[in-house]
């Protein structure tokens, strides 16, 4: 369609989930539950981290960090994701569009640095644990949370200062259950080639990489174990798959979305689900919820709240 004869897109519509209404009223009751849990989940961590004064090590406040980010991440699509489920007209504005690619890529930017500032975390207090608390000192983690939101907020606005000017003039249906680049990208007016190559260049290498440091991590981690501590090799095997679970889940649709060339990508809700509604709610429980330390200060917490009421 000419852009110049063509009328203007003021608003998107979210293809969703598709199936009768009985399936839609499963999707609605699950992801109602588990976002409910996220939020109540890395509420409680950012709480118990903050008010317990033996959680003052680095790695808890790296963990608070994480949460926050979780629970931002999931709450930029999930809500209306589940309120569409239950809508005849899944619509979304455009700049309500703009705001979420912008928000989901500021979000997963500064939390891909921030694993791997953890990945560093945990090979320090491994690997020179005489030195952790001299080498992770309060200014550096100062200085790494910030670094991962200013990696979040280049990232996104390095894309997002080349889509917020494209011209929508005809094609305005997203499918997908929230608005992202490569589904919006593909509706504008105009030959987008090269944008699209600077976006598989962005966030698919920047996926790719963060995904392939933290595996380069987690070996040396484990090869420091097996040389140091025989013994603990089982546990800190156990725990880093876990972490490496986690990890895959997140960048693993990061990297099959964003690393491949558009027009060879096939929208897979389920990719989109993992990352935005099933990681945020999987990462309280491996980096949290199996750590005794977390678990005693949470049920402290509980205590002194229950005798306060």
């Amino acid at each position: 369609m000419d852009y110049e004869n063509g009328s203007s897109v003021t608003e998107f519509i979210l293809v969703g989930f598709s199936g009768d209404w009985q399936l839609q009223i499963f999707f609605f009751v699950t992801f109602s539950l588990i976002y409910g849990a996220t939020v109540v989940g890395n509420i409680l961590i950012i709480a118990t981290v903050a008010a317990n004064s033996t959680l003052r090590s680095p790695m808890y406040f790296l963990l608070g960090n994480l949460s926050f980010l979780d629970m931002c991440i999931t709450t930029v699509t999930t809500p209306k994701m589940i309120r569409d489920l239950l809508a005849e007209h899944k619509s979304i504005s455009l700049w309500g569009c703009m705001a979420q690619m912008f928000f989901m890529h500021l979000f997963g930017g500064a939390e891909m640095t921030l694993l791997i500032v953890m990945a560093f975390d945990r090979y320090v207090a491994i690997c020179k644990p005489l030195h952790y608390r001299t080498i992770m000192s309060h200014r550096l983690l100062q200085s790494s949370v910030l670094l991962s939101w200013t990696i979040g907020f280049i990232h996104t606005m390095s894309q997002m200062v080349l889509i917020v000017n494209l011209p929508f003039c005809g094609h305005n249906i997203v499918n997908n259950i929230f608005c992202d680049l490569p589904m919006v990208i593909k509706l504008a007016c105009i030959e987008t080639k090269t944008l699209e190559l600077f976006v598989i260049a962005d966030s698919g290498l920047l996926s790719f990489i963060c995904f392939i440091l933290l595996l380069f991590s987690y070996i040396v981690i484990l090869v420091t174990v097996k040389h140091k501590s025989p013994g603990r090799l089982s546990k800190a095997l156990s725990t880093l798959s876990a972490h490496i679970m986690v990890v895959t889940l997140f960048f693993g649709p990061c990297i099959f979305i964003y690393a491949w060339p558009f027009g060879s990508f096939t929208s897979n809700k389920v990719l989109a689900v993992f990352y935005t509604v099933i990681t945020p709610v999987l990462n309280p429980v491996i980096y949290t919820l199996r750590n005794l330390e977390m678990k005693k200060a949470m049920r402290k917490l509980w205590i002194q709240q229950v005798s306060f009421m």
